[in-house]
Formats: structure tokens, C-alpha cells, sequence
């Protein structure tokens, strides 16, 4: 294993456990960052440059932004705190533990007992130009409707997320959201 390599799992493995062990939900965000860009790295390093490249500008440019705007824009008041797991009893440690145990105790001897047969195929044949070229000629209408779908469905979660205010209510509607109107009448 060269030095790189354990670098970037190291980084990787650190800013994953931080995300879930943080309290903050935009630390957690930030953190997450930080693994994607570990990630990319170790796809870089394997010889996986568009699987890096691609995890580079979806992830870290896109997700990241999306949770980060979707966390900032649905939070109630900046006074509060976002607790998200609750104090941890024993109860679920000793849960959390047991089931550790039980997973290692399966996968362990499985991972000890399964030959590591390494066998030296072909290098790959299509190159990130020929991915481009797939995605931007035969491939580009799929492209577009996903970008829309995703485009679609953060504003409807936004959308759903956001709170309701009295002028956002319409008059007809007696203390609802204003958003479920499928179950009142329409006025007359």
C-alpha cells in the first residue's frame, strides 16, 4: 500500500466518523464535503478518472450545495439548536456494540476463508473523452430530463419544507397549512 493511498482513507474514515458523531447538522454537512473530496481522491488514485472527476463535480459540487441549502433554508429559527440523535443510553450501546460483534463475526471469517484470486484483465477501453462524447451526443436528452427531474423535486421539497405564514394563507382556508386544500371545500 503506498502512502497516498492511506492518506486518503485516513481522510476519508476521520471526516465520515466526525459527520456522524457531530451534534451540528451543518458541521456534519461540511464534514461529508470532506469525505466526497477523500473519495474522489482514492478513485483518482486507483486509475478511475472519470469515476473520480465525476464524484469531484457531482458530489462536492452539487449534493453538497443542495443539503447545504435544503438544511439552511427549511431551519426554523438560527436560535435553534438541531439535535438530531438524542442522548445515547446504555441500552444502545450495548445494541450498537452486539451488533458489531455480529457483523464482524459473520464477515471476518468470510473475508479470512475467500481466495483473493487477482488476475490481470484488459485495461479499460472506453476513456472519460468517449464517456463525454456518449453523454453529450446519443445520451444528452437523459442528461437533460434528470438535471430537471432533480431541479424539480429540490424545489418541491423546498417548497414543502418551507414555513407557512399567515398572508400565505388564503381566506377561505380556517387554520390549515393552505397547502392541503384536498380535504375542504372550495369556497362558493
Amino acid at each position: 500500500m503506498s502512502l497516498a493511498f492511506l492518506a486518503l482513507a485516513l481522510v476519508c474514515v476521520v471526516t465520515a466518523s466526525a459527520a456522524m458523531i457531530s451534534r451540528n447538522l451543518i458541521h456534519s454537512a461540511l464534514l461529508l464535503v470532506l469525505t466526497w473530496i477523500g473519495l474522489a481522491g482514492l478513485y483518482l488514485w486507483a486509475g478511475a478518472d472519470f469515476v473520480g472527476f465525476s464524484q469531484a463535480i457531482v458530489y462536492v459540487g452539487g449534493v453538497s450545495m443542495v443539503v447545504l441549502f435544503a438544511v439552511l433554508l427549511t431551519r426554523r429559527q438560527r436560535d435553534e439548536p438541531l439535535v438530531l440523535i438524542p442522548e445515547a443510553g446504555v441500552g444502545r450501546v450495548v445494541a450498537g456494540l452486539a451488533a458489531t460483534f455480529w457483523v464482524a463475526a459473520l464477515l471476518v471469517p468470510a473475508m479470512v476463508v475467500a481466495p483473493l484470486v487477482q488476475r490481470a484483465g484488459p485495461g479499460p477501453t472506453l476513456t472519460v473523452k468517449r464517456i463525454g462524447e456518449l453523454l453529450a451526443g446519443p445520451h444528452l436528452v437523459a442528461v437533460l430530463v434528470v438535471g430537471v427531474i432533480l431541479t424539480v423535486s429540490l424545489i418541491g421539497a423546498l417548497y414543502l419544507a418551507a414555513p407557512v405564514t399567515a398572508e400565505d394563507q388564503p381566506e377561505w382556508d380556517n387554520g390549515g397549512t393552505g397547502r392541503d386544500r384536498g380535504n375542504q371545500e372550495e369556497p362558493s
